[in-house]
């Protein structure tokens, strides 16, 4: 029986399920509130509260959860007095809402959950707007709203304590998703049949680099907000394990060992290729399985296939070696970072649910915070936002603007509930003018086709009971649907405040078809904002995105160069670093796919753009692979010569990376002679230093060698830029 209940809940009770069971609960607890004590005339303010509630939820421990809840408490009742109060007031309330969505926008610079709460604060705002009606005393709206996000706060925090690793487990499945499908493009890079399409499968790893990162960032999130006030939990322990392993893997997985172009031709008549290929797909599915694992809450059980062909592998290896194969220790490190990551999913495999995790992890074992602490430092991340260079201050100002017009407009034409023009265009206005135009399309279909099913409601003559049963469907469908289609979830809430409106006493027949105009006019104006107040296309900056990323490439390597000169030390700088650097190239990336979405307006810079994004990607893969040796620092052979040459040039490199980030003319008679040096060093000490050794100073050279490449790119974008600079007027 118990084995039984565990199945359903796992198999039933997935996670899109357990985060729309909050909304269903208190949407039916507030149901049979109005049913029980008829005042169907509060329903809206009430059920707009839950569901305000629901859009700030925030995953958290216990204490977290209830210290969000008082503050969210405090923020609705701020905002949604404001608003009635201003509404009293008619013109008053368009400087207000203006002033409240430039300050919600803003605060994002110090961090998500700040962002979120801020965000439905203002959606408070405009829920307000919508059930505000002059008759009522001016405290009922904000007590019925406040009322509203307690109940759904409460059942929120049930289902938590019901389900208190469900989130966590969530965010570490999706995670190992992500790896899994990197591991898999990855070993598209094995093929032998397939070697023509190498700049596409280099983009297409870029992309899944950005899905790894967005996973990793929300496991990374979630355990930090467990980890605050306690760190015993067994769960948290093991799931904080899982995340360590997983980043040893993603570093691993990512790291380049040599030219594949190189390697192919050198390997195209060996089995070698396919074995490196066969390996890395099983890893993929190992990863998917740890994902699977975790979303049943079942242990995860290693297929020991991996290590037959990793044998095999290991067996093929030597007879080359025996051959005479070329590039032998670059082969040996790509087979020794496979063992690891063979040897890291077998660690998942193991049971260790009662060792400490203390006692497994060094002291620098800790997690990144995520948002900006202390006063001085939050007003110092809004300050360092407020410029037109920064996304967020665009977006602030152009949404503020899109605001205000949408409040005139319904201010100056006196439109019945015209303020969902401007719920609307709040909803549908986003950073950029991709994301914009698809929520618009998204949000015309959606809500047409709920005025037309709520309207067919109308002629169904249903009675309170079944209003109601409507509401608590359509309100959490929304939820359900909210984050993987937004055409599904603004149908359902459409169909739900079309039937608030019934219930309240409002004529729906009057309310239907001006929904659909108030949402025409709220898209238009929405679309009229993003693209032509500072739109992104005149931002995209693809010069400071390629900055950053050759900055923060250059600081990971000294880290890297640090630990192996010092020892493996100081994890927690070193992790700082890397994710720097990741978040960078990630930032390239995303600017690089923003002009290819606009073709015709970035022809020039697609032509050097997706080759630039390749070789920073590479870079940061070559760079990886040297921080997969880190570990081994205390058992390297630090032959003095090897020193002196290769921690001097490892510093020269990062130096070299941050002239070109600079803009400073890269000397490639210097990067002749650096290669130069290591290969004349390498010629000379081969056979005098350990294999270790070797591997790193050949992992350099790469480095090295496709400095002169990335340069050529590199001086392609300055002149782009200097050329665009000219163009754009003072």
């Amino acid at each position: 029986m118990n084995t039984l209940l565990k199945k359903l809940s796992f198999d039933w009770l997935n996670a899109n399920i357990v985060g729309t069971l909050p909304i269903f609960f208190a949407t039916n607890l507030a149901a049979l509130s109005i049913w029980q004590l008829n005042i169907s005339e509060h329903t809206m303010p009430l059920m707009l509260g839950i569901i305000a509630a629901g859009l700030s939820d925030l995953d958290n421990r216990l204490t977290g959860r209830l210290k969000n809840l008082f503050f969210t408490l405090v923020a609705f009742a701020i905002s949604s007095l404001s608003a009635q109060l201003a509404l009293s007031h008619g013109w008053l309330f368009i400087p207000l809402i203006t002033l409240i969505t430039f300050v919600v926008i803003m605060l994002g610079a110090i961090g998500q959950r700040y962002s979120t709460i801020a965000f439905g604060t203002l959606l408070v705002a405009l829920y307000t707007t919508l059930s505000y009606n002059p008759i009522v005393p001016w405290y009922s709206n904000t007590l019925l709203i406040l009322f509203g996000t307690l109940i759904y706060g409460f059942v929120a925090v049930i289902v938590y304590l019901c389900f208190p690793h469900r989130a966590v487990q969530e965010n570490m499945a999706q995670y190992f998703e992500a790896l899994s499908r990197y591991l898999q493009i990855k070993a598209d890079f094995f093929d032998p049949d397939d070697t023509d399409c190498l700049p596409a499968k280099q983009f297409a790893l870029a992309q899944a680099n950005i899905a790894v990162m967005s996973a990793f960032d929300k496991t990374r999130v979630a355990l930090f907000y467990r980890l605050r006030g306690q760190h015993r939990h067994l769960r948290t322990q093991k799931m904080l394990r899982y995340y360590f392993i997983g980043q040893d893997i993603w570093e691993r997985a990512s790291s380049s060992h040599s030219q594949y172009d190189t390697l192919f031709e050198q390997l195209k008549n060996t089995d070698l290729i396919f074995r490196f290929q066969r390996i890395l797909e099983l890893q993929a599915i190992a990863c998917q399985q740890v994902a699977t694992a975790l979303r049943h809450n079942q242990p995860y059980q290693h297929n020991m296939r991996g290590e037959k062909v990793l044998a095999g592998l290991i067996q093929s290896l030597r007879y080359h070696q025996q051959q005479g194969v070329l590039q032998r220790h670059k082969l040996q490190s790509i087979a020794d970072n496979l063992r690891n990551i063979e040897g890291q999913l077998a660690q998942l495999g193991e049971d260790k649910g009662n060792i400490d995790l203390r006692k497994k992890s060094p002291p620098t074992a800790r997690l990144i915070a995520e948002n900006v602490s202390g006063f001085r430092n939050m007003v110092q991340a809004i300050r360092s936002q407020c410029h037109l260079g920064s996304q967020l201050f665009r977006h602030a100002v152009r949404l503020s603007i899109v605001v205000f017009l949408s409040s005139l407009m319904v201010e100056l034409f006196a439109i019945e509930q015209g303020y969902w023009i401007l719920l609307t265009a709040v909803l549908v206005c986003q950073p950029n003018y991709s994301a914009t135009k698809k929520r618009l399309t998204q949000r015309v279909i959606g809500t047409v086709l709920g005025v037309i099913v709520g309207l067919s409601f109308r002629y169904l003559s249903p009675t309170l009971e079944a209003q109601l049963g409507i509401l608590v469907a359509s309100s959490s469908l929304f939820f359900f649907f909210r984050s993987n289609n937004y055409s599904f979830s603004t149908f359902f809430i459409t169909i739900q405040v079309l039937v608030s409106f019934d219930v309240v006493g409002l004529d729906p027949n009057g309310a239907m078809l001006p929904r659909i105009f108030d949402t025409l006019i709220g898209v238009g104006i929405a679309w009229f904002g993003v693209a032509y107040l500072w739109p992104d296309w005149r931002f995209v900056n693809l010069h400071n995105s390629l900055r950053e990323t050759l900055k923060a490439s250059a600081h990971y390597l000294r880290h890297i160069v640090a630990q192996l000169q010092f020892g493996y030390r100081d994890q927690f700088s070193y992790r700082v670093a890397r994710r720097a650097a990741q978040n960078a190239v990630t930032g390239l990336s995303t600017a690089v796919s923003n002009m290819a979405g606009e073709p015709k307006k970035y022809r020039q810079p697609l032509e050097f753009a997706p080759t630039l994004l390749g070789l920073s990607y590479t870079l940061l893969s070559y760079i990886s692979a040297l921080g997969s040796q880190r570990t081994q620092s205390e058992s390297l052979n630090h032959h003095i010569d090897f020193a002196a040459v290769f921690f001097k040039q490892g510093k020269q490199i990062a130096k070299l990376l941050d002239n070109m980030a600079k803009g400073v003319d890269c000397n490639e008679q210097k990067i002749l002679a650096i290669d130069t040096q290591l290969q004349t060093f390498e010629a000379q000490y081969q056979h005098c230093i350990d294999e270790q050794s070797l591997v790193l100073l050949q992992q350099l050279r790469l480095i090295v060698q496709m400095l002169p490449q990335l340069w050529h790119f590199v001086e392609q974008e300055k002149h782009y830029n200097h050329h665009k600079k000219q163009l754009t007027p003072a």
